[in-house]
């Protein structure tokens, strides 16, 4: 990252002078972290890293700093960052972390960009980059009503994930004049998803035999649920043919396909023309493919070089301004409440990878700001 310059000079907590050389940005990861969680942070440390040298910025010291993934080791880190002359502070990962760094910071007047999915955190000086649950349930249900979905099920999971998403859902579908038919919750083990999954496939079966049949079933989730998800779904005894099967961004998994049982589902995400190119060029860097969220690092790096020329620093006002940013998943907005706003396509998983079927609102305008902010868990619980 090269060495560090000159000292940043503050006319206030986030705001530089037009003067100032060098603005000092941190990240905190869990480096320390053993397994997946020590692979997530250094990749995004990484993709950190590759921005900075791609847009090759002189006046951005950029100080990578181990959380070790705790509370108390955030907190300890952002202290250090602080001390040390940082005006933006990206990071922390998981939630109850970012809790722990928020006050310090804001006590110091440095905003957070936080790659945590829990809106608990977000807001008062603290940023979420992440994709949320709220604003991609509400889009793929308003799908669905466009193409004539009204009569839904739904099978959730039973946790921190499934408790955001519930109301969400139940929301959407009344919003749009729909109904739900059945909704079952399962917990995480893959034995006990069997019972709830026969359960929709009798309730879907009766509307049927009523004469009002159940148009859509709704599986949130990622990967790590759509996998035992759709395995399984062939003991529901469903005809996919009728029944459009939908879900969150958490479908949007390399190998989604494989399953016969989730081709042609619906999901809300970005356009992915621009996460392969992201990929790729991380891949020719580092020897690998990212996993999906290195790029809330890329682009949080690209927000804080963004900024640091304007000469206004990271002020509410311009973190939230109204032409937003561009990122590698399209042009996104940071709102006061500390949410993110994206726009998103709608996509169908095919047998390999997936296609638009619905393009994203137009890039020519900042996303609308109506959404009640909150894409996808990355992780089974919140992060």
């Amino acid at each position: 990252m090269g060495a560090a310059l000159a000292a940043c000079s503050a006319t206030g907590p986030g705001v530089l002078s037009p003067e100032a050389a060098t603005v000092k940005v941190a990240i905190l990861v869990p480096l320390s972290s053993q397994g997946h969680p020590g692979l997530i942070a250094k990749s995004l440390k990484q993709a950190a890293e590759l921005a900075l040298f791609e847009r090759d910025n002189p006046n951005l010291q950029l100080m990578v700093k181990d959380d070790k993934g705790t509370p108390e080791g955030a907190k300890a880190a952002a202290e250090d960052v602080l001390k040390r002359g940082a005006t933006l502070i990206l990071g922390p990962l998981y939630a109850k972390s970012v809790a722990a760094v928020a006050p310090v910071a804001r006590k110091a007047g440095v905003p957070v960009v936080a790659f945590s999915n829990d809106r608990q955190v977000a807001g008062s000086g603290v940023y979420l980059l992440s994709f949320q649950p709220a604003p991609e349930v509400e889009r793929v249900v308003a799908y669905a009503a466009k193409r004539g979905k009204r009569r839904y099920a739904a099978l959730i999971p039973d946790d921190a994930f499934g408790k955001v998403v519930e109301p969400v859902f139940r929301d959407a579908v009344a919003r749009t004049g729909g109904t739900i038919v059945a909704l079952e919750t399962y917990p995480a083990s893959a034995n006990a998803l069997l019972i709830p999954l026969r359960k929709i496939g009798m309730a879907v079966a009766a509307a049927e035999a009523e004469g009002a049949p159940v148009d859509a079933l709704f599986v949130p989730g990622g990967q790590e649920y759509l996998e035992n998800v759709g395995r399984l779904l062939p003991q529901a005894k469903i005809d996919f043919a009728k029944v459009k099967l939908i879900g969150t961004g958490g479908m949007d998994y390399s190998n989604a396909g494989r399953d016969a049982s989730l081709i042609g589902a619906w999901y809300p995400g970005p356009d992915p023309r621009g996460w392969s190119e992201f990929a790729q060029k991380y891949a020719k860097s580092y020897g690998q493919g990212p996993p999906r969220i290195a790029g809330s690092a890329y682009d949080a790096v690209n927000l804080a070089i963004a900024l640091a020329g304007s000469g206004e620093g990271y002020t509410p006002a311009m973190l939230t301004r109204a032409s937003g940013f561009a990122g590698i998943d399209g042009p996104y907005r940071l709102l006061t409440d500390g949410t993110t706003d994206r726009a998103l396509a709608i996509l169908e998983v095919q047998k390999f990878g997936a296609t638009v079927v619905e393009a994203a609102p137009s890039a020519a305008s900042p996303p609308a700001a109506t959404v009640s902010g909150t894409g996808f868990s990355i992780f089974k619980i919140f992060q």
